[in-house]
């Protein structure tokens, strides 16, 4: 019983992570950036190379703060 609950916890804290948060490969290494709203959608990004451009045109990813994070890589 102790092992189930604790499998759901880490389970449910995966979950809010996937909901809330934007996990972005940059050509360096991993940024994360806060959600504004709780979605699937657009959890894992891939920003390597010139697909930084295509990431300007996500409503969700520039809400959440996309353009200075590229800003911030390109220094």
């Amino acid at each position: 019983m102790k092992k189930l609950l604790i499998v759901l916890i880490v389970a449910g804290a995966l979950a809010y992570g996937m909901l809330s948060y934007h996990f972005i490969l940059m050509d360096d290494k991993v940024k994360i950036l806060k959600k504004v709203e709780l979605a699937v959608k657009d959890t894992f990004v891939d920003a390597r190379g010139n697909k930084k451009i295509r990431l300007l045109l996500k409503p969700s990813l520039v809400k959440a703060g996309i353009k200075d994070l590229i800003d911030k890589a390109g220094n």
